[in-house]
């Protein structure tokens, strides 16, 4: 289990931000300067400025990709869906078969950072890497009772609200990754390049066909709606079960929206009335546009926006 009993705060026994807010009118002591914003990340049981937070250059993320992650979206302080995030952290680590037997004490870290950071009133993200630790530079397993690098942070976060408003253009790549999508793994360079293509070749994302489905996009679920049902992908080794795609499709029930977990075919996008695409940071995002091709009329569609509002609602509840 992880221990917190031990942790420290680089030396002192608080963060001066416990009290503080940050900038766009969180800062409550309006003399802070920038140099006195000193983020405050948890590395390895111990609370330090972002600056003093060294990882080794063997550890095994750095030199195999050798770890997985998760991340976590704040409104007004507060973590939404929580557990599930680390639900679905568990399920990484033991997958990649990571020596870390309970990751539950690490949202009690990542509150406490809400808290140092200032970060209480507005949007936040909350990053949790865990890898296999440090060790000589070989492909099998480090040694037994080799610790497992554990790593949280919270930034403040801007969402785009223009492209969840107005839609986004997308392009279909080709799926190179490996098969096991459902690990949320923090070798992503084929999610990397692709999202680079589509930046280069003026769309704001792309999709991944793999056998001529849409399977989901560079960091998100892809959902379409066909005859009137909301269609996604169901869950498989190929794709991440993510906490959004959930929520929507908990959102389609309590709306009364027919949903169906099936594969997107390729050859079917052309047909979609409307699709968008979900994440902890893209929320639920509008695609207008695909391959040059307009969606629906080129502009969000009116089963998006009532999934749109009643997301929205959900998060405002969630802050009372």
């Amino acid at each position: 289990m992880l221990d917190l009993s031990h942790v420290v705060m680089n030396g002192r026994p608080h963060s001066p931000f416990v009290e503080l807010g940050r900038e766009n009118g969180y800062i409550e002591n309006e003399n802070l300067t920038d140099s006195e914003l000193i983020m405050i990340v948890y590395l390895n049981g111990e609370f330090l400025e972002k600056e003093n937070a060294l990882i080794s250059v063997e550890d095994r993320a750095f030199l195999f990709a050798d770890g997985v992650y998760e991340v976590i979206r704040c409104y007004g302080g507060r973590p939404f869906r929580l557990e599930e995030h680390l639900r679905r952290l568990d399920e990484s680590i033991r997958a990649v078969r990571i020596d870390l037997s309970d990751s539950r004490p690490i949202g009690e870290v990542a509150k406490r950072l809400i808290v140092e950071n200032g970060l209480t009133k507005g949007d936040a993200l909350i990053y949790i890497e865990i890898t296999r630790g440090s060790a000589p530079r070989v492909h099998i397993f480090p040694p037994k009772g080799t610790k497992p690098t554990v790593y949280v942070g919270v930034v403040e976060f801007h969402p785009k609200h223009s492209q969840m408003e107005n839609g986004i253009s997308v392009i279909l790549v080709p799926d190179i990754r490996w098969t096991r999508c459902d690990v949320k793994v923090v070798g992503l360079l084929p999610n990397v390049l692709m999202a680079q293509r589509a930046l280069d070749e003026g769309a704001d994302d792309a999709i991944f066909v793999r056998d001529g489905v849409a399977i989901e996009g560079t960091a998100s679920n892809v959902f379409g709606v066909f005859g009137g049902v909301v269609v996604t992908h169901p869950k498989t080794n190929l794709t991440l079960a993510g906490v959004t795609r959930d929520v929507v499709l908990e959102l389609c029930i309590k709306l009364g929206l027919p949903t169906r977990e099936a594969p997107i075919m390729e050859s079917q996008l052309s047909e979609a009335e409307e699709l968008f695409l979900t994440s902890t940071t893209m929320e639920i995002t509008p695609v207008v546009e695909v391959d040059g091709r307009a969606v629906g009329g080129g502009k969000p569609g009116p089963i998006t926006r009532r999934i749109q509002k009643e997301f929205r609602e959900l998060v405002r509840s969630s802050r009372d």
